[in-house]
């Protein structure tokens, strides 16, 4: 292991002469030899002809007396109406003589700040030799306090995150020598990895040498992990920081879905084998069928602050006042402040003590909404300390809102959008297409999907498999793949219609969470597979009917998987499929070799 180690300092004789000697080592070339010492070397005070403070106060005498004579000149010709670009000899003179007092003054009590700006332009060119590393240390440890020339002062040890008998040596790779010279600081810790598209200016050079650090870093090739064909530009700012490569997930297109008289051609992104495949099957069954509707019960995106009193009864009056009908349209003038989509639409509090949730409900657009409700909810809670003053917030999420957890209050109160998907599938469709019957549907449903989930307590998880489907549409659509916790919360029902000759089939989901702007919605990739639903972008005529739309056509898309399942389940063709198609044809042992 590589110990980077300071070396050792020269006696301190005085101040003076430590900091010449720091300064001499750290310009010192690469590759120069230590021969004599060279004389000191001189000190800007030493050509003074006069003492240093004398300099100082003829320097601070000019500054203030010019400053004041220019301002003086200035407010005389304003009030003469003479236009300030006119000016005097006497004038100019006053100018040169204030920008050179200016820059005395910054050279001699700035010092410390100029000579790090410098330091740091330095190292921003890359104009560092190999040593450079151990000098970085020096002057950071400087700024944080000299160390007694007796005492060394420690440098923590760059250790790799791979133990030595289980690095392999990455593929080589031919680099520019600036970018080798880069990968060299980066893998020092001279250079934060974080720092290189900043420093840089271009995301894909900056991801190519953090991605050679961490493999120099590790002992592990990341040559599988593709690099090249993706605009990490993109990404800057908003969809994932410190890139070195992405990751490839086939998409496989489900459809057509026939869903309110439309049809939809649905991408799955996913590498599941079986997936696709089954949710195309129940698109066939829906479609034969006569297609699905679906509606829209509700649309609120929520946030849920905590705040705390210094006694219950003080929680109790802001409960009382929020939700007080007669104030509903004030908070409303203040939380719409946020946002031209935001709009609120209720406000839900609950108590713990002297704690207070506030679950705040809004509209937001084509947005999934939750950057757009939280500067709403800010809104609001700097409105209302100046009626209570006592208030204490404790943080903008309470975990009342819920995001990303299963919480019973997004099943019964819903968040985002509450979509309800049905469809009567036709008697001999169900023979013919699912293979089964559909009393045989009914009863697994019942005792699988209802009883079973409610012996698992599950929440809000009674369907076959409907994460499959809303992670599979999520990550083809850039929606944020963590929201699937709740937004695959539904609730699936069959039974027999006319007679038993047909199946009606629903699925009940009361909180997608999706949005069709933002985030990895506006990524190349992403874009194209809302395009192909037609839902790209937020809808100008009438906004939130995009995002509306695209939750409908998930809500339909778990009604063909369910139906599917369902139906293979029930005829016993569930692992036979599996064994099909979601196996490997590869020798597993030599891949692992």
């Amino acid at each position: 292991m590589d110990v980077r180690r300071r070396p050792p300092r020269p006696p301190r004789a005085t101040a003076d002469a430590t900091l010449e000697s720091d300064r001499h080592h750290r310009l010192k070339p690469t590759g120069a030899v230590d021969g004599p010492p060279s004389p000191p070397t001189p000190k800007a005070s030493d050509a003074l002809p006069l003492p240093l403070y004398l300099t100082n106060g003829i320097f601070f005498t000019l500054f203030f007396s010019v400053a004041y004579y220019l301002l003086h000149r200035w407010r005389d010709k304003i009030r003469t109406h003479t236009p300030l670009h006119v000016v005097t000899l006497s004038e100019i003179a006053a100018i040169v003589s204030l920008i050179a007092s200016f820059i005395y003054l910054l050279g001699f009590f700035g010092i410390d700040f100029v000579q790090s700006f410098i330091s740091r332009a330095s190292h921003d060119a890359w104009d560092v030799d190999d040593d450079a590393p151990n000098h970085f240390i020096i002057d950071e440890d400087r700024r944080r306090g000299p160390c007694p020339a007796s005492i060394e002062c420690p440098v923590p040890p760059i250790t790799a995150i791979a133990s030595p008998s289980k690095m392999v040596d990455p593929a080589p790779v031919n680099l520019p020598e600036e970018d080798e010279d880069i990968v060299k600081l980066v893998v020092s810790g001279t250079i934060p990895s974080y720092s290189l598209e900043s420093k840089l200016g271009d995301c894909k050079r900056a991801a190519s040498i953090r991605r050679e650090a961490l493999q120099r870093l590790t002992g592990k090739s990341l040559l599988e992990l593709p690099f090249e064909g993706f605009d990490y530009q993109a990404i800057l700012g908003q969809c994932c920081e410190m890139p070195v490569g992405y990751v490839q997930i086939p998409v496989g297109i489900a459809g057509p879905l026939l869903l309110d008289g439309f049809e939809y051609s649905v991408p799955m992104a996913t590498t599941e084998g079986c997936l696709v495949a089954s949710t195309n099957r129940g698109c066939k069954a829906i479609y034969v069928s006569g297609g699905a509707t679906s509606m829209v019960l509700r649309d609120g995106m929520t946030r849920a602050p905590v705040v705390r009193f210094a006694t219950a009864k003080r929680a109790a009056e802001l409960k009382f006042f929020l939700e007080n009908p007669e104030n509903f349209e004030t908070l409303s003038v203040i939380f719409n402040r946020s946002s031209r989509f935001a709009r609120l639409q209720s406000i839900q509090c609950a108590m713990a003590g002297k704690n207070l949730y506030i679950r705040f409900s809004c509209s937001t657009g084509d947005a999934m909404g939750m950057n757009m409700v939280s500067k709403g909810v800010q809104n609001v809670l700097d409105f209302l300390q100046n009626d209570f003053p006592d208030m204490d917030v404790i943080g903008i999420s309470g975990n009342f809102c819920s995001d990303k957890k299963p919480a019973a209050v997004n099943w019964i109160e819903g968040r985002g959008k509450s979509v309800v998907c049905e469809a009567v599938i036709k008697e001999d469709v169900v023979r013919k297409v699912l293979k089964t019957n559909i009393a045989a549907l009914v009863e697994l449903n019942m005792l699988k999907n209802l009883a079973g989930s409610a012996v698992a307590g599950a929440l809000g998880g009674f369907n076959a498999h409907a994460g499959n489907i809303v992670s599979a549409i999520f990550i083809a659509t850039g929606q944020d793949p963590a929201q699937n916790v709740e937004s695959c919360h539904c609730i699936t029902m069959m039974e027999a219609v006319n007679d038993g000759k047909d199946l009606h089939i629903s699925v009940t989901m009361p909180s997608v969470e999706v949005g069709t702007v933002g985030g990895g919605t506006q990524l190349p990739s992403q874009s194209a597979c809302l395009n192909l639903l037609g839902v790209k972008g937020a809808s100008k005529e009438s906004p939130g009917s995009n995002s509306k739309l695209l939750a409908t056509i998930i809500a339909g898309s778990v009604l063909a998987g369910e139906l599917s399942l369902m139906s293979a389940i029930a005829a016993g063709q569930l692992v036979k499929s599996h064994m099909k198609y979601n196996r490997s044809s590869k020798d597993v042992s030599k891949v692992a070799s």
